[in-house]
């Protein structure tokens, strides 16, 4: 199954690469950096620090692996990070998050998944670990670690039933990959159960990563600075959204009768190349837009229905900002995204009906009243006008989330301690 799906790899090649310059006209990020991704690197200067790897595709997982990043340079002095990625705003965040530490986190690209380029890759970097976040499992990028004695670990591991009845599918490829991995430390005991189950031979619970998180004193004050921005209007953001759902959250906010008195709109699509279609959406609804990156250092109050957060690394100053978070890609069945870090600022959360990629998560934050589920989007912008017109509720939502977010911090630890026996 391994030689076939390496076959796959190389015919489907081109049309990878064509992807890839297509993609770069709207983020030319993704026309840089290209021989990584076949396996070329610079040469390296001189330096007897080893690697500890960790692999964070895009932008969630690269925030989520702060913590654990942090932790590892804290424990291991002598050694690198060497951080790598598949998107280009997973590696401006990584950039963005660690260049205080200059060069001990160096960045680069995961090669494609095939055994000539993950051999180059290897050879380049030899590092001491391999350190795979969440969903990355790469079959010949573990295979390719077993072969030159890199031990590999699956950390702030989930797995949800789709995924797992996917992998199931894919017959022994997936399965003897997980066999592979020696260490997995799973986010919950549901997702251990799921990842045992594809043959993973060793597989504990540590939590997730992203309740560690601390948000950045410096998100925290662009929040302040945003906020006094919004000259006390009432703030509903819907943050991470995802391709359908905009114009939906658009139309149903459009229909309102009522509103809070002065009710403001945030959006933050999750995609920046998506920015601009969205103020186009916007605009052709007859709703007044100003936009983040537009507005400015006069201090001007926020006037228009729609703020579009068209900025990249700001989720924690939007979140600061905001009364009330929705959060993406729960609208449509695309699986949800992280509702921990608006938890972790006391926000009170509404979340769609299709939250399966974070499910245990959401679940208990609903459970615990930090959290709201929604039918759709017009129940969102009424579920969410609700909230901003009464103080109390508000408030008491917010500090269920906050309680519910620091009642499951301590997994970086965890999962440090873990490490320790295949970190050399």
């Amino acid at each position: 199954m391994r030689l076939l799906y390496s076959l796959l790899w190389w015919l489907a090649l081109p049309l990878v690469l064509g992807r890839l310059w297509w993609r770069g006209r709207a983020e030319p990020g993704y026309r840089a950096h290209v021989g990584e991704r076949l396996g070329f690197y610079g040469r390296a200067a001189p330096d007897a620090r080893p690697f500890i790897m960790v692999h964070a595709v895009s932008v969630g997982e690269t925030r989520a692996a702060e913590p654990l990043v942090e932790a590892l340079l804290a424990a291991y002095p002598g050694h690198r990070i060497l951080l790598t990625h598949m998107t280009p705003t997973g590696r401006a965040t990584g950039r963005a998050l660690f260049a205080r530490h200059g060069d001990r986190v160096v960045q680069s690209y995961l090669p494609y998944d095939t055994g000539f380029m993950v051999g180059r890759f290897l050879r380049r970097f030899a590092p001491r670990a391999c350190i795979l976040m969440e969903t990355e499992v790469w079959p010949n990028l573990i295979h390719g670690c077993a072969r030159h004695g890199v031990p590999v670990a699956l950390v702030n591991a989930r797995l949800s039933e789709r995924s797992l009845r996917r992998g199931q599918g894919l017959g022994g490829l997936m399965m003897a990959a997980a066999r592979a991995i020696p260490l997995v430390a799973a986010q919950t005991e549901a997702d251990a159960g799921r990842i045992a189950s594809l043959g993973a031979p060793n597989v504990a619970v540590t939590g997730s990563i992203k309740f560690d998180v601390v948000p950045p004193e410096a998100a925290l004050a662009t929040g302040a600075v945003l906020r006094a921005r919004f000259a006390g209007r009432p703030v509903l953001l819907c943050a991470s959204t995802r391709e359908g759902e905009e114009a939906l959250i658009l139309d149903a906010y459009r229909a309102m009768a009522v509103r809070p008195a002065g009710m403001l709109l945030v959006l933050v699509p999750r995609h920046p190349q998506r920015f601009d279609e969205v103020a186009r959406m916007a605009e052709e609804r007859g709703l007044s837009l100003a936009r983040r990156s537009q507005l400015g250092d006069d201090g001007a109050a926020v006037t228009a229905d729609v703020l579009l957060g068209d900025s990249m690394g700001e989720m924690f100053a939007y979140y600061a900002a905001c009364d009330c978070a929705f959060i993406g890609g729960s609208l449509l069945p695309l699986g949800g995204q992280n509702l921990i870090e608006a938890c972790a600022l006391g926000k009170p959360v509404l979340v769609g009906e299709h939250t399966f990629n974070f499910l245990d998560a959401t679940n208990e934050a609903v459970a615990t009243g930090g959290a709201l589920r929604v039918p759709g989007a017009v129940a969102l912008v009424h579920e969410g006008a609700r909230l901003l017109a009464d103080d109390a509720a508000r408030a008491a939502m917010g500090a269920h989330a906050l309680a519910f977010a620091a009642r499951h911090r301590g997994a970086t630890a965890r999962t440090v301690e873990l490490l320790q026996r295949f970190i050399v």
